[in-house]
C-alpha cells in the first residue's frame, strides 16, 4: 500500500496565488509517484474568490479537499483544522503563495524516510526583498524568545514543514486556545531536520503580514511560551520598593541631622510618574496574561467549518 502526504494549505484573499500554487505542486507530485496525496485547503475566511477558486480544482481532482471557516479564524487555527483533518503518514504545511518552494518536498520526504529524523523544517537563509527594519526585529525576536523559553526556535523558521504523523498526532493534543505554533512546535521536541534555502518572492497577491501584526504576533509567542515577562515586572517591583525604603530612609536622616527642609516639587513629581509608569507596565504584562487565561476557560472553539466538500471533516473543534 502506498504511503500518503497530506499537504495542509491556509487561504486568505488568495484567489490569485492558487492556480499557480495547484498547478506548480501538481507537477512536483507527479516526480514522486510511489505516494498518494491529498490537498487539503483551508478557506480562513477569505473575502475574494478563493472559496470558488477551490471548488473548482475540487471538481476536477480528487485529492483536493477544502474546508470553509464560517469567518476569518486567523492562520493558527486554519493550520489547527488541517493538523485534526490530515489522514496521510507524512503530514506538510505550506503558504499558497509560493513563498514555501514545493520543489523542496522530494527532498524532504527523502530525508523523512531515512528514519533518522521526525520532521524536516525550512528555514531562510536570506531576508531578500524584505524590509531591514522588519528583518532586524525578527531577528531580535529569535534571539529573545530562544533565551527566555524552552521552545526551540531556529531564526528564519518558517511554517513550511514536513512532519511524521505521530509528530502532528502530538500538535493536535495540543489543543490550546492561544496558538504559536512555531513554539509548539519546538516545545513537543522529536528529531527535526532544519532545511535551509533562498527567501522567495510571493507569486501573486499581497501579504496579508504587516509590522504591527507580526509584532502582535511575535507578543504572543512571548506570552505563551514565557514566564520571563512576568519574572522581570516582580523584579522590577522588589526593586522600586528597596529603593523607595532607601530614599525614605535618606530623606528622614538628612531632616533629622541636619535640619534640611524637603524640596523639589518637580523632582517630586518625576518620581510619581516614574513609578506610576513602571506599575501601569506591570499591570500590563499581568493583564497579557489572564487575558490569555480568560480566553482558555471559555473553551470556546478553535475554527468553525461552514462548508467542505468531505462530509467525514472535522467540523468544530
Amino acid at each position: 500500500m502506498k504511503k500518503k502526504i497530506s499537504l495542509i494549505i491556509p487561504c486568505y484573499n488568495e484567489e490569485e496565488s492558487l492556480p499557480y500554487f495547484y498547478k506548480e505542486t501538481k507537477s512536483v507530485l507527479g516526480t514522486i509517484p510511489d505516494y498518494d496525496a491529498e490537498f487539503l485547503f483551508v478557506n480562513d475566511g477569505s473575502k475574494d474568490r478563493t472559496l470558488s477558486v477551490l471548488k473548482e480544482l475540487a471538481s476536477k481532482d480528487d485529492r483536493v479537499k477544502y474546508l470553509s471557516f464560517s469567518r476569518n479564524f486567523g492562520k493558527e487555527a486554519a493550520m489547527y483544522a488541517g493538523f485534526c483533518n490530515a489522514t496521510g503518514n507524512y503530514v506538510a504545511v505550506m503558504d499558497a503563495d509560493l513563498q514555501d518552494p514545493p520543489s523542496l518536498l522530494p527532498e524532504m520526504l527523502k530525508i523523512l524516510e531515512s528514519g533518522e529524523y521526525d520532521s524536516v523544517a525550512t528555514r531562510r537563509v536570506t531576508r531578500k526583498g524584505e524590509p531591514p527594519i522588519r528583518s532586524f526585529f525578527a531577528r531580535m525576536f529569535y534571539k529573545i524568545i530562544n533565551k527566555i523559553s524552552n521552545a526551540d526556535i531556529v531564526d528564519g523558521a518558517r511554517d513550511f514543514r514536513l512532519m511524521k504523523q505521530e509528530m502532528v498526532d502530538a500538535i493536535v493534543e495540543m489543543s490550546e486556545y492561544n496558538r504559536f505554533s512555531k513554539g509548539i512546535f519546538g516545545w513537543i521536541g522529536y528529531r527535526t531536520y532544519w532545511f535551509p534555502y533562498e527567501n522567495v518572492e510571493r507569486v501573486a497577491g499581497e501579504t496579508k503580514w504587516n509590522f504591527w501584526k507580526l509584532f502582535k504576533y511575535s507578543l504572543d509567542g512571548i506570552v505563551n511560551f514565557s514566564q520571563a515577562p512576568l519574572t522581570i515586572a516582580s523584579w522590577m517591583g522588589i526593586l522600586l520598593t528597596a529603593l523607595a525604603f532607601i530614599m525614605t530612609v535618606f530623606v528622614v536622616v538628612r531632616r533629622v541631622v541636619f535640619g534640611d527642609p524637603v524640596a523639589g516639587w518637580a523632582s517630586l513629581v518625576c518620581i510619581i510618574v516614574f513609578l506610576g509608569g513602571i506599575q501601569l507596565f506591570c499591570l500590563g504584562i499581568m493583564g497579557q496574561y489572564l487575558a490569555k487565561m480568560y480566553m482558555e476557560t471559555k473553551k470556546r472553539p478553535h475554527f468553525i467549518i461552514s462548508e467542505t466538500n468531505d462530509e467525514s471533516m472535522i467540523k468544530v473543534k
